[in-house]
C-alpha cells in the first residue's frame, strides 16, 4: 500500500513538470519591444541676427540756446514752458520802444541824404552845358560832381543804417531758430539781458528724432561694417537697432546705425557708435540712460536646435536624429552662438533632419521611435531684426 502511494506521488510530480515545460514552449522566445515615444523637430533654415545689448544715452537731434541778439528789458515771455514750438515762432519780447525810436531817426537821416543828393544831381546836370559852352571852368563842375557822388555815398550808408536799426527793431522779439521741445524759461519779465551774456534765455532740443551713443569694442567693428556695406547696397536703410528699456523691454521706436567714431578709447578699447532713433511719441529724452540692441553678426539661411536637444558624449556636441526609417541613432555636431534657448549648428546637420528634443534619455542606437512634433514653449522671443 505505501509502494503504491509513493509511485502515486512519483506520478503526479512528473505530470506537473511536463505541464510546466509545455507552458514554457508555447512562449515567444522574443518579444519585439515597442517604439519609443520621442518629440522631434525637423531642421529648417531661418534668418537669425545674433545680437548683443550695449548700454547707450539719449541726445538730442539738435540743441539750440536762446539768446538775446539785442540789449534790452525782457517784457513778455511767449511761450508755455515744456511745450512743442516751431522754427520761427516768438518766444520773448524784450522792449521794442529804443529800438523803433533808432529807426525812426535812421529813416529821417535817410530821407535827408535823398534830398541832399537829389539836389546835387540838379546842379551837375545844370552844369554840364555850360562846361560844354566853357561858360565855366573844369574845377567847378568837378567840385559839383564830387559833391554829388559823396551826397549818394550819403545816401547808401543812410540806407545802411536805417536797414541796421531794423533789424533790431526786429530783434528785439526773440524767436525759436528749430522747431522742437522748449525747457523752462531760464529769466523773468523784467530782466535785463544784453547780446553779450553767458547764460542762454531757454533751450530748444528737437527730439522727433533723437542719437543714442553706445560703445563697442573696436574688434567688432570690421563685421558690423560688412553688414553696413551689405545694407547699404540693398535697402539703403542701414543697420537696424532696437532700443530697450531698463527692465528689457522694448520701446516702440526704432533706429539705425548711422556712423562709428574714428578714435579708440585706449583705455577700454571701445568706440562710439552714433543710432539715430525715430522718436515720434517723445519717449526718449535726452540725458536718458538706455540699452541699445545691436545686430553683431547676421545669417540668412541658419539652423538652430533647442539647448535641450543637445547631449554631451566626451564633451562633443551630439543630437538624437530620426532617419526615414523611424530609427534614432546620435549624430554628433558644430555648435555655434547661443541664442535664447536655441543653439545655431555650424555642421552636422541639413535641412529636412529630424532631431529628438524630448524623449531622449530612452533612446538607443538602433531602436525604433514613435516621433510626434516638437511644440516649442511660449518663451521671450529672440530678437531678430530685420
Amino acid at each position: 500500500m505505501k509502494i503504491k502511494q509513493v509511485f502515486q506521488r512519483e506520478g503526479l510530480a512528473v505530470l506537473l513538470v511536463a505541464t510546466l515545460a509545455a507552458c514554457g514552449k508555447s512562449e515567444p522566445q522574443d518579444m519585439a519591444p515597442a517604439p519609443v515615444q520621442v518629440s522631434v523637430m525637423t531642421m529648417a533654415p531661418s534668418h537669425l541676427d545674433i545680437t548683443e545689448d550695449l548700454p547707450g544715452r539719449v541726445v538730442a537731434l539738435r540743441v539750440a540756446e536762446i539768446r538775446p541778439q539785442v540789449s534790452g528789458i525782457v517784457q513778455r515771455r511767449l511761450f508755455e514752458q515744456g511745450t512743442e514750438v516751431r522754427a520761427g515762432q516768438a518766444l520773448f519780447q524784450i522792449n521794442p520802444a529804443p529800438f523803433r525810436a533808432e529807426t525812426d531817426t535812421a529813416a529821417a537821416a535817410l530821407q535827408r541824404a535823398e534830398v541832399a543828393f537829389a539836389r546835387a544831381q540838379v546842379q551837375t546836370n545844370r552844369l554840364q552845358p555850360l562846361l560844354d559852352a566853357d561858360a565855366i571852368s573844369r574845377q567847378t563842375y568837378d567840385d559839383a560832381a564830387s559833391l554829388r557822388d559823396q551826397s549818394a555815398a550819403d545816401v547808401a550808408q543812410a540806407r545802411a543804417t536805417l536797414a541796421r536799426r531794423q533789424l533790431d527793431l526786429k530783434f528785439s522779439t526773440v524767436e525759436a531758430p528749430i522747431s522742437g521741445r522748449i525747457d523752462q524759461a531760464l529769466i523773468t519779465e523784467g530782466t535785463l539781458v544784453n547780446s553779450g551774456d553767458s547764460n542762454p534765455m531757454a533751450r530748444v532740443q528737437q527730439i522727433d528724432q533723437v542719437y543714442v551713443d553706445v560703445r563697442r569694442p573696436a574688434s567688432s567693428l570690421e563685421s558690423m561694417h560688412e553688414m553696413l556695406s551689405t545694407q547699404n547696397a540693398g535697402k539703403g536703410s542701414g543697420l537696424q537697432v532696437a532700443v530697450l528699456r531698463g527692465d528689457g523691454t522694448l520701446y516702440g521706436a526704432k533706429g539705425r546705425i548711422l556712423f562709428s567714431g574714428v578714435n579708440v578709447d585706449a583705455g577700454t578699447g571701445d568706440v562710439l557708435l552714433r543710432v539715430l532713433v525715430d522718436n515720434p511719441e517723445r519717449e526718449l529724452l535726452p540725458g536718458m540712460f538706455v540699452r541699445a540692441r545691436v545686430v553683431r553678426q547676421s545669417y540668412d539661411t541658419a539652423l538652430t536646435v533647442p539647448q535641450q536637444a543637445v547631449v554631451r558624449v566626451g564633451g562633443q556636441p551630439q543630437v538624437w536624429t530620426i532617419d526615414t526609417s523611424g530609427t534614432a541613432r546620435l549624430s554628433a555636431i558644430e555648435l555655434g552662438e547661443l541664442v535664447g534657448r536655441s543653439y545655431r549648428v555650424r555642421s552636422g546637420l541639413s535641412a529636412g533632419q529630424s532631431v529628438v528634443v524630448e524623449g531622449m534619455e530612452r533612446l538607443s542606437t538602433g531602436a525604433s521611435v514613435s516621433a510626434r512634433e516638437w511644440q516649442a514653449p511660449v518663451a521671450a522671443s529672440v530678437s531678430a531684426l530685420r
